[in-house]
């Protein structure tokens, strides 16, 4: 037992150079086919033709006395060394185009052989038959391959008619038919091999393309989803910071008080972003030293709603909120939504209609559909615009990328002197929704600003 581990053991480093070794041959076979070919005519002829060949010029004898050799000679007949020399190239020179014309190939070296049976020669070199078989199954389309079988199985029919003086007919067909049964089944054995072969590596490389894509497609998701993220974070207190400056800067000489309180409003904002920033930031990093977790908080959800309006409202825009249905009872998933759905339309509300201005915000959950709107009063300044009508800008795509995860869709546009955003999101499970495409879900209508 100890032997045999042992030399199955040694056959590892043999098996990987045999391996490397056809690995060569198989490149240099595709750079130079003709090589192979012919070297495998050189060594038909070697050991199939040159035997007959010295045999007919007298260089080796022939078969020896007795009684069974003798009847044979009878049964075939003997040719001269050029008409057995012509013969023989007949029937091995065909095979230079095995496998670049199968079929050429294979009807060359047929009418040959049907041509030196007729004549009643037997030759070494009718092994050609069975190699060019064995090529046309490998190589040849398998269309041509039923007639190909025919035109052997008749060949070989009269090499067993003209044997039948010595040998039995069926003893003959049976011997004959079993070897090109063989070189048959050996081509078209190599052939399904080798499309496995074919097939699974294209099976790997598409495995391969589709990791990769995938890939990249979760770093585009990711990358969406971490813009959507700082585009909501900076965006919105950005805007807030903005119009507590202006409105501090108006308030600085009429009521010093209120300036000092617009100035707190903005740090205490821009911590706030800061803090969020960092903790968006922390996820992605990559730390140098030692890995720490980054500092995690809870994603906002309806219960962070009113601390958002609170914010716009100290930057001067009057919100007035109302909810209505079981809005608590939501998941997460679909609190930050509204979240973040919200905070992006307060946010253009406070930089296109400015302070001043009004914003209705009204969430509504019924049965299974939840309905964000956002009116404003719009601006409080003559002349100020409210938007522009084919304007549309990240917000709201991001708002609409977000609802399109829950089935919704998001419109907005003018209304009065004001402009609405109204969300809607299908709270519907997803065995009862049916099986939809939330990524691929986009809403045309509407426009922004």
């Amino acid at each position: 037992m100890t032997a045999t581990a042992d030399d199955l053991g040694g056959m590892g480093p043999l098996v990987a150079r045999l391996g490397r070794v056809g690995q060569r041959l198989r490149h240099a076979d595709r750079a130079r086919p003709w090589v192979l070919d012919t070297a495998v005519v050189v060594l038909i002829f070697l050991l199939f033709c040159l035997p007959d060949l010295l045999q007919a010029v007298g260089a080796i004898s022939g078969d020896g006395d007795g009684d069974g050799p003798r009847r044979l000679r009878l049964v075939f007949t003997r040719l001269p060394a050029a008409g057995m020399l012509l013969l023989q190239a007949g029937l091995v020179l065909p095979l230079l185009w095995r496998r670049r014309a199968p079929a050429a190939a294979f009807g060359a070296v047929t009418a040959v052989f049907v041509v030196q049976w007729s004549v009643g020669a037997a030759l070494r070199a009718d092994v050609a038959l069975f190699v060019a078989l064995y090529s046309l199954a490998l190589h040849g389309p398998l269309r041509q391959l039923p007639w190909g079988c025919a035109a052997t199985a008749g060949a070989l029919g009269l090499v067993a008619a003209r044997a039948s003086v010595a040998v039995s007919v069926w003893d003959a067909l049976f011997f004959l038919l079993s070897t090109a049964t063989a070189a048959l089944a050996l081509g078209l054995m190599i052939r399904i091999r080798r499309a496995q072969l074919a097939g699974l590596r294209d099976r790997a490389a598409r495995l391969e393309t589709e990791r990769d894509q995938r890939g990249r497609l979760a770093v585009a998701a990711e990358r969406a989803r971490v813009a959507r993220e700082m585009h909501d974070i900076v965006g919105h207190n950005l805007a807030v910071i903005i119009t507590l400056a202006d409105a501090g800067a108006y308030a600085t000489a009429a009521a010093p008080e209120r300036g000092r309180e617009a100035l707190g409003l903005i740090g205490d904002t821009g911590r706030q972003a800061l803090s969020e920033l960092r903790r968006v930031l922390g996820v992605l990093r990559e730390p140098d030293g030692p890995r720490t977790e980054p500092e995690l908080a809870p994603q906002p959800g309806l219960v962070d709603v009113e601390a958002l309006c609170e914010g716009v409202r100290a930057a001067g825009l009057e919100v007035v909120y109302r909810t209505a249905g079981e809005v608590d009872a939501l998941d997460s998933g679909v609190q930050l939504t509204v979240y973040r759905i919200v905070q992006e339309a307060l946010t253009n509300t406070l930089k296109h209609a400015g302070a001043g201005a009004r914003a209705n915000l009204a969430i509504v959950a019924e049965d299974s559909r939840l309905t964000i709107t956002v009116q404003d009063s719009g601006p409080t300044e003559p002349g100020a615009r409210a938007g522009t009508a084919n304007e549309e800008g990240h917000g709201l795509v991001g708002m609409r990328e977000r609802a399109a995860l829950y089935g919704g869709h998001v419109s907005a546009g003018p209304a009065g002197a004001g402009w609405t955003v109204r969300a809607t999101l299908d709270l519907a499970p997803e065995d009862e929704a049916g099986d939809r495409d939330r990524d691929a879900a986009r809403d045309r209508g509407g426009v922004g600003r």
